[in-house]
């Protein structure tokens, strides 16, 4: 089926922030919008509101004020759910409440068209479930906008176990000629999006819990050598820990309380004491007053040190442009093919072995090699261009070695933030446990390989497809990161999913 004509009437039931955002999205795309609230004058708020926002844009020179009439002009707002019987399409967004949207859905059957479509904007609750009592199942699937609707460009189109295939894929078309990133994914908890993301909060959290560095720093950390947008800390601050530790309990209670999605006690504490983040002025970061300021990181101090010749053995295409960057800084790099036993590559600079993580502790690496000084490098995204790095040093390694390492990187024009000796440090183990969730959604059928990446670039500003980048680095040792941080915390968190396992075994990419 086609995506919906804009000749079509849209109904939206909801007119806050999320109503009123998916309401604005389908008058921008065309639609006549018919948006209704229980609360007398709601509707006609939102539409206000709406106004306001895009007149924000006539100021900034973005639209013209006849474009905003327009849209508005196609806005209409109805306090009773009845004027909402000639819509082709309504998106219902209220409150996370089974029972509640049940009611709604029940009135919209009882009075709409048979041929209405059904959609439900909820993040948490089971498509299914919603569907369970409608004479007509089938008719109902999720249309998951992400706040603020106008400006996030994913929408997840979630498939319930009675929804036919031909309306998810009338609703895929029609978000995507509503300017959209749509994919499909299957009712299970969390969908997409809530699902993989959440072990970018959970380790985080961990780490931040055991000691590894500070909040500022680890999120500097995965901004500036990452690439993601913000580190787990700011966004949490910024979604607001009662919303988010609420979705990773729910998620958690879902899949039967499930290691891999335990809620930390960190965030516990900071819901329990209303620090919620940005909305209460205080949570990881303090923003109350003008005068707060946002702690820096604790990036090491300048070292002086003169750097002997670089010596990389076996170095693969992951660290490639780490030698590449090195030789622009002035630096003599001699490139040696062997490989060491596990296949690793390693640099050495003096008596001095630096090694990229592989899911092990420093000092475990070193014992088992018989190292004295071993210094561990974390991820980049790119080391061509990352403006930061992570690195954790063997017990036995020296201040003077660990000087040289610093000054090392220092020299490539990166900031050094030295972590306690932690398995997988910071970038890897949160990329291998993003890919490891995304392996599991595909292996279980929540969705493809794609729009899993698609999902998480679109929906919440991933640098890269966790899948594309598990594929980027090889998954024999994504594979053998993950198998390295179930060793070393002993624990069922961080088990491999048997489609991540089966792939690395055969050599598959996730997109072949």
């Amino acid at each position: 089926m086609p995506a919906l004509s804009t000749t079509t009437v849209i109904g939206v039931i909801g007119a806050g922030a999320m109503g009123a955002g998916i309401a604005q999205v389908a008058a921008q795309a065309g639609h006549a919008v018919i948006l209704h609230d229980n609360q007398p004058g709601a509707a006609k708020a939102g539409i206000d509101s709406i106004r306001r926002q895009l007149e924000k844009r006539v100021a900034k020179g973005k639209m013209t004020q006849g474009g905003v009439d327009n849209i508005i002009a196609r806005l209409q707002p109805a306090d009773v759910i009845d004027a909402l019987a000639d819509s082709r399409l309504v998106i219902e967004a209220i409150v996370e409440n089974l029972d509640i949207k049940r009611q709604v859905f029940a009135q919209l059957e009882a009075m709409c068209a048979p041929d209405t479509l059904l959609a439900s904007n909820t993040s948490s609750l089971s498509i299914t479930s919603i569907a369970a009592n409608l004479e007509r199942p089938e008719r109902l699937a999720g249309l998951h906008f992400f706040n603020p609707a106008p400006v996030m460009k994913l929408v997840e189109v979630v498939s319930g176990l009675a929804t036919t295939t031909e309306v998810a894929e009338t609703l895929f078309d029609t978000a995507s000629a509503w300017g959209k990133v749509a994919v499909h994914a299957s009712s299970t908890p969390g969908f997409i999006v809530n699902r993989v993301a959440r072990p970018f909060y959970a380790e985080g959290l961990r780490l931040l819990q055991e000691g590894a560095s500070d909040a500022a720093t680890l999120d500097a950390l995965l901004r500036q050598a990452g690439g993601f947008r913000m580190g787990p800390f700011e966004l949490m601050d910024l979604i607001g820990h009662d919303v988010n530790y609420a979705v990773t309990r729910s998620v958690f209670d879902a899949y039967y309380g499930d290691t891999r999605f335990e809620p930390s006690l960190v965030q516990q504490a900071l819901v329990e004491a209303g620090r919620l983040g940005r909305k209460s002025g205080q949570g990881f970061f303090d923003y109350a007053g003008e005068s707060a300021a946002k702690p820096q990181p604790n990036f090491a101090a300048p070292a002086s040190t003169q750097l002997p010749t670089l010596v990389a053995q076996g170095a693969d295409s992951t660290i490639a442009p780490l030698l590449e960057r090195a030789q622009e800084a002035g630096l003599e790099v001699v490139r040696r093919e062997s490989l060491q036993l596990d296949g690793t590559p390693r640099l050495y600079i003096g008596d001095l072995a630096l090694a990229l993580s592989d899911g092990r502790c420093a000092a475990e690496r070193a014992v088992n090699e018989g190292l004295e000084a071993l210094v561990l490098f974390d991820l980049c995204l790119d080391y061509r261009s990352a403006s930061a790095i992570g690195l954790a040093a063997s017990h036995t390694t020296s201040p003077e070695a660990r000087q040289l390492a610093t000054a090392l990187f220092q020299r490539l024009g990166m900031d050094v933030v030295w972590l306690t000796d932690t398995p997988g440090l910071v970038v890897l183990r949160t990329v291998a446990m993003l890919a490891n969730e995304a392996a599991d959604a595909v292996l279980q059928g929540v969705c493809s390989a794609k729009d899993g990446d698609l999902a998480m670039q679109a929906g919440v500003n991933y640098p890269r497809g966790p899948l594309t980048w598990a594929d980027s680095l090889g998954l024999p040792f994504v594979h053998r990161t993950l198998t390295h941080l179930q060793q070393s915390y002993g624990e069922e968190r961080y088990r491999s999913s048997f489609l991540l396992r089966r792939n690395a075994l055969s050599e598959a990419s996730f997109h072949e």
